[in-house]
């Protein structure tokens, strides 16, 4: 047999038994529930690719959803407030995908409008009007504040970043950006230029080049930094903020502090871009936290809950005045899957659910009753507990220590409960249910705590 007949055979025997583990995979899938037996079989074998081809690093880190270092879970299947590892343990999740699940997971309104539009049409042609997105533009321009009006969609909130960064460069051809201290506004590139974390940034220096970064809620630094910029010719495009910073450890800004920051932004001619992508779509007791401080942004970036908890989605929604740059070529800035008929389905049904269920006011609701509730567990923990604070339901709890910080999560988790605690911000722990969250479940969740705060030792 010649050289290529056998290397022939071998890719052929590969490809044989690719297919073979493609379709017992394709079989677990179609399964509504799994044996003990085929349980096992996934942790292992998930335990074992992640090490072996997408990243051990996330063995090491994901240590909240560890046990004495062994793998405790490995989710599989997800409803209402809660999701299940592939063993059947249920856990609430005050995690929420760091804001994904606003309307709760696998909502059926969402899940019925997006399969509805996969039995006629999955994507797009590129070339002709596809009615979805013209349809959610228009919902969007009716519930964002202000004269907010033209939309440009995306697949996710460092997307939704970009194309505003791009969008306000062509408004004023100016190409200097100020952001603040502690901000987070993703990774990609020009993202990550405006985003705050020293260790996501340093690898990647220089980034683009522009960006200055002040300390969020003051405003004479905020003054200070676009009077210099003016004076040196280097006027300011815009100004990127997060209402409410998420990552950073939900920081609530200064009373009057966002309204000052349009003040000046008029005032110096500058753009203001308010990045909703975590505190977008009802999360913090208004549709968005724009509202909840009575400011009007020239460009806002939605994501995250965008797409309710279904599908990947986000887009940018700007004033006429700002988005009129792109009316001459709308191919100055583009993306293949952004606004395609699937995310644009599940966005309109996201949005129908928010209003029908009344989310962003439960949302502010239930958020009083549950901060109210984690600050009486905390009394006389005062040498654990910092601080809790919070908008609607995006809380915070700030601990003394990363380390605290740590065990809380990780003996949250080991109870049931999955909350936002890493190894990069453990100091502070991010509580983000979707509004849909029972207020039984939210007495577990306290309940929860409580117990093992108590159980924490100081060092």
């Amino acid at each position: 047999m010649s050289t290529e007949l056998k290397n022939k055979s071998v890719v052929k025997e590969q490809y044989k038994e690719v297919n073979e583990y493609a379709n017992k995979v394709l079989d677990l899938i179609e399964k509504d529930s799994v044996t003990e037996e085929e349980a096992k079989w996934v942790m292992k074998e998930t335990v074992a690719n992640f090490r072996e081809y997408v990243n051990p690093g996330f063995l090491e880190y994901r240590k909240t959803v560890t046990k004495d270092t062994q793998f405790a879970s490995v989710e599989w299947s997800d409803s209402g407030s809660c999701f299940k590892d592939v063993s059947g343990k249920e856990y609430i999740d005050c995690l929420g995908g760091f804001g994904i699940y606003n309307v709760g997971h696998r909502h059926p309104k969402v899940v019925k409008a997006v399969t509805d539009q996969l039995k006629r049409q999955a994507l797009h042609s590129q070339d002709l009007l596809d009615p979805l997105r013209a349809m959610l533009a228009k919902i969007l321009a009716d519930i964002t504040p202000g004269d907010l009006k033209f939309s440009f969609f995306v697949n996710s909130g460092t997307e939704a970043v970009e194309a505003a960064l791009k969008l306000a460069k062509m408004h004023s051809e100016r190409t200097t950006f100020i952001a603040t201290t502690r901000a987070f506004h993703g990774k990609s590139l020009g993202s990550l230029s405006g985003t705050a974390k020293g260790v996501f940034r340093k690898p990647f220096l220089p980034l683009i080049p522009g960006f200055k970064h002040v300390q969020f809620g003051d405003i004479d630094m905020m003054r200070k930094t676009m009077e210099a910029c003016a004076l040196t010719g280097e006027d300011v495009a815009a100004v990127i903020l997060e209402p409410i910073q998420g990552e950073g450890g939900v920081i609530l800004p200064p009373e009057g502090y966002l309204k000052e920051v349009r003040e000046l932004c008029d005032q110096f001619g500058a753009l203001l871009i308010f990045d909703e992508v975590q505190t977008g779509m009802g999360r913090t007791g208004k549709m968005f936290a724009a509202e909840v401080y009575d400011v009007v942004p020239d460009i806002i970036c939605l994501a995250k809950a965008f797409g309710g908890g279904v599908m990947p989605a986000g887009a940018i929604v700007a004033k006429e005045e700002v988005f009129k740059s792109l009316f001459p070529n709308p191919f100055m800035h583009t993306t293949t899957f952004g606004g395609n008929p699937l995310a644009c389905a599940a966005a309109i049904a996201t949005i129908n659910v928010l209003i029908e269920e009344n989310l962003p006011e439960r949302s502010e609701e239930v958020g009083e009753y549950f901060l109210k509730g984690l600050k009486e567990a905390a009394t006389g923990h005062e040498d654990k507990v910092l601080e809790i604070r919070g908008k609607g339901l995006m809380i915070g709890i700030e601990f003394h220590s990363d380390e605290i910080g740590y065990e809380i999560s990780k003996g949250m988790f080991d109870n049931g409960i999955l909350v936002a605690g890493t190894l990069v911000n453990s100091k502070t722990i991010r509580i983000e249910p979707p509004l849909t969250i029972s207020y039984e479940e939210v007495d577990t969740v306290i309940k929860t705590f409580k117990q093992v705060l108590n159980s924490v030792k100081v060092k």
